[in-house]
């Protein structure tokens, strides 16, 4: 099938933002139905939604990840971005949000501004782009506008105007007054959507006059002519007050506030009209940064397309989701992926509706559009026309803040989880999965225990990998505080030829980070050149197991000044045998301790909840380093060890209420208190990797 074509004037790029259960899903539905898209209004409860179609998202009645569809208003191409709500997906909202040219922001009338509704617009203010804010849910009880609308002044000021005001709230909720018209609209009570004019009520005339004049003035204040046409006549006309908004609202100097119901298709009418009014096409648009200088839209110009996500499908394979920002290309060119430096064949484009495809021959400036199988290309690359040397910033995903260790339930499911990692990393740039080294546990980290959990039922789901979800190992290591000065002497006599070792050494501290030195001071041929490096292989190896816990040993010294040697007996592996018993016995002399991994931590925290964090920090053995303001957060940076972090995400979430975040890096190796290493020690002796007897 097909689809209409649409000049790039005449289309709208929109991500759907705001907070969790704000309602994005149901005004995409309502979008969709309005639209003639779908033929009956969907629900999210039903889980029969265009863009929640992920067996997550209808189990959980919640956006995992940001959803495409399309629709036309009015001779105008509506691209609609579902975008998830909640912290532990916003990264795909930010990735989102790069691909078009405005925001529409969803506030429920009952719960306010929340966290994500603050996070979307710190966003869309680091993207510079236009944006709307819709009061949704105003059916709901418990709602109440005027307390929304002040929430949203004093969170982000008087530029957030309304050009609309309800009529009734809660059940009571029957329609809207438009305030550049200054006409009230009603409602059907049938979910139909249809709206019949009215007139104003008489109880709301005096506000509608006074929230009429507060919007004549702040555009007339955006607008030095229509500011000579408001002093010199008392009022602007409707055709300069729509003229005089849409330069505000591209400019960024006003913020339209609607109303409306997405779950009872209330309002809707209006609010796409809102959106091909006064929010920029693809050519509106101020030039796009790209890594050397800025690139302007132009249908003429050279194709350049940003990849912003990536779906891992298990039968089609990968489909790469792009916004073109300049040109046009045909569904079966060669393109080049400029961040990979390599060629590409496209093979072909479609359109989604959620996750139905629409085929296009070909994609222009403005399109949001999707191909399959590119072989090297993943989210946040760039495609151009060869030889045009235009490559897009990459798109800034946020580290992960908490890590499991998981466990394949069965052998298959070993063999399979390979593949499937590499799938699902694919597909979400933010989750990491890899082997530590170290502990040799396969570590997931996300962004939260949410997140972890998806993926985890993702793999068993689409790619039939069960696995068990543990707090991963600490990676301690052990280490010496004194001095030792030992004999290994290892001798074996069983008919035949024998086993003869014999090496004295000493051991002694190194600095912090400095690992491990040997030093040969043999002289006179107390022990032959030729058996020196066997030695030393002894105590390499003889290192990755300390006597107190069975952890890596480092930053210590060793020197090798003695010995002895058989003529015949004598052997590479009876020195090596030798030097680890002298190694083992050298650290027992030399006061071993155990070392833990130090993080820096950063914490983004409201003003309001520092001193709790600041307390939590100190009862997990935090020190806290400073504390600086970053926009209307405080940010406290800290050292705390590792194993004190791996609870930490829940404990902030509950503290700020959602609002605060974490970035972390490992620092450094620090002794662990004396009072806490029996409990690490008696761990490894249950786990068997030390005997009691080693302790």
């Amino acid at each position: 099938m097909e689809m209409k074509e649409y000049a790039a004037e005449k289309i709208r790029n929109i991500a759907l933002t705001g907070h969790g259960s704000s309602g994005k899903t149901s005004m995409a539905a309502a979008f969709l139905f309005q639209a003639g898209v779908t033929t009956r209004l969907t629900k999210v409860d039903k889980g029969n939604t265009v863009t929640d179609f992920d067996p997550d998202e209808i189990a959980r009645k919640i956006s995992i990840q940001s959803a495409v569809c399309h629709l036309d208003w009015k001779n105008h191409k509506i691209n609609v971005v579902d975008c998830p709500g909640y912290t532990n997906f916003l990264w795909d909202t930010r990735a989102s949000l790069r691909a078009v040219d405005a925001g529409v922001i969803l506030v429920c009338a009952v719960a306010g501004v929340e966290v994500g509704t603050e996070k979307v617009w710190a966003m869309m203010d680091e993207l510079n782009l236009p944006r709307l804010i819709v009061i949704n849910k105003v059916e709901r009880e418990n709602a109440d506008f005027d307390r929304t609308l002040e929430a949203i002044h004093q969170f982000f000021g008087r530029k957030a105007v309304p050009v609309q005001l309800p009529i009734g709230q809660e059940k009571d909720f029957s329609g809207v007054i438009d305030l550049i018209s200054k006409k009230a609209y009603l409602f059907s009570k049938d979910e139909s959507g249809q709206m019949k004019e009215d007139n104003i009520p008489a109880e709301l005339e005096s506000e509608v006059e006074k929230k009429y004049e507060e919007l004549m003035e702040m555009v007339a204040e955006s607008d030095e002519e229509l500011m000579e046409k408001y002093f010199e006549q008392g009022e602007l006309s409707q055709e300069d007050l729509i003229r005089g908004l849409r330069q505000s609202v591209l400019a960024g100097d006003i913020v339209p506030v609607f109303i409306a119901s997405g779950l009872l298709n209330m309002g809707i009418q209006p609010l796409l009209d809102g959106i091909a009014n006064f929010l920029p096409s693809p050519l509106e648009r101020d030039s796009i940064p790209i890594v050397e200088g800025q690139l302007s839209p132009a249908a003429d110009g050279p194709f350049a397309a940003l990849v912003f996500k990536t779906i891992s499908d298990p039968y089609t394979g990968r489909i790469s989701i792009m916004r073109v920002f300049s040109g046009e290309i045909k569904g079966d060119a060669v393109v080049y992926n400029s961040t990979k430096e390599v060629e590409e064949k496209l093979n072909g484009f479609f359109f989604l509706q959620g996750k139905d495809q629409v085929s296009t021959a070909k994609a222009i400036v403005g399109d949001i559009v999707a191909t399959a199988k590119l072989k090297s290309t993943l989210t946040g690359d760039t495609l151009c026309s060869k030889g045009a040397n235009i490559q897009f910033p990459p798109i800034k995903f946020p580290e992960p803040s908490i890590s499991f260790a998981i466990q394949p339930k069965t052998r298959a499911d070993e063999d399979r989880i390979s593949q499937a990692v590499h799938r699902v990393t694919e597909e979400d740039p933010t989750i990491r999965i890899e082997r530590d080294p170290e502990t040799n546990e396969l570590i997931i980290s996300g962004n939260g225990q949410l997140h972890v959990e998806i993926i985890t039922e993702r793999l068993k789901k689409r790619y039939n990998v069960n696995v068990d979800l543990k707090p991963p190992k600490i990676p301690y290591k052990e280490t010496i505080k004194s001095k030792s000065d030992v004999q290994g002497k290892y001798k074996k006599q069983t008919g035949g030829r024998g086993q003869y070792g014999d090496v004295k050494i000493k051991m002694e501290p190194l600095p912090r980070g400095k690992d491990f030195e040997f030093e040969d001071k043999i002289f006179g041929g107390a022990i032959p050149k030729n058996y020196i490096p066997s030695i030393e292989k002894g105590i390499q190896e003889a290192r990755k197991k300390g006597v107190l816990a069975g952890y890596p040993v480092v930053d210590f010294k060793v020197t090798l000044y003695d010995g002895s040697y058989h003529e015949v007996d004598s052997s590479d592996i009876a020195f090596k045998i030798a030097s680890s018993m002298a190694f083992k016995k050298g650290m027992k002399e030399a006061k071993p301790t155990i070392l833990e991994p130090i993080m820096n931590v950063e914490v983004y925290t409201p003003e309001a909840n520092m001193g709790d964090v600041m307390g939590a920090l100190n009862s997990r053995r935090g020190k806290v380093l400073g504390m600086e303001q970053k926009g209307n957060m405080q940010v406290i940076r800290a050292q705390v060890p590792m194993a004190e972090m791996l609870d930490f995400e829940p404990t902030l979430t509950s503290i700020t209420g959602g609002r605060g975040s974490f970035l972390m890096e490992f620092s450094h190796y620090e002794e662990v208190p004396q009072q806490l290493q029996s409990k690490i020690i008696d761990e490894a002796i249950r786990e068997g990797r030390v005997k009691p007897e080693e302790e």
